[in-house]
């Protein structure tokens, strides 16, 4: 199971609890315009395999916290799906 699948599975008691507002709220969070744009020089940066040591280690950090967002995302889309 990769850590996606596991987040997935863990999280689906914290989505059951998810009223519909709180599903939308969920599905609508996004990166402020600053922390987007580090996130892409870093993508940028790995791409071309220019990252030094720390920049990795920041950039899985942020890819760590997008993952678990997307999971949470796509449930509180389930509730949102559910609730129409």
């Amino acid at each position: 199971m990769n850590a996606v699948q596991l987040l997935d599975r863990i999280l689906d008691p914290v989505a059951q609890a998810f009223s519909p507002e709180v599903a939308h709220r969920i599905v609508e969070l996004r990166a402020d315009g600053d922390m987007q744009a580090r996130i892409d020089e870093l993508a940028t940066k790995s791409n071309k395999g220019e990252l030094t040591d720390e920049e990795r280690a920041e950039y899985k950090n942020y890819v760590d916290v997008i993952d678990l967002i997307s999971v949470l995302q796509a449930k509180a889309q389930q509730v949102i799906d559910v609730a129409k």
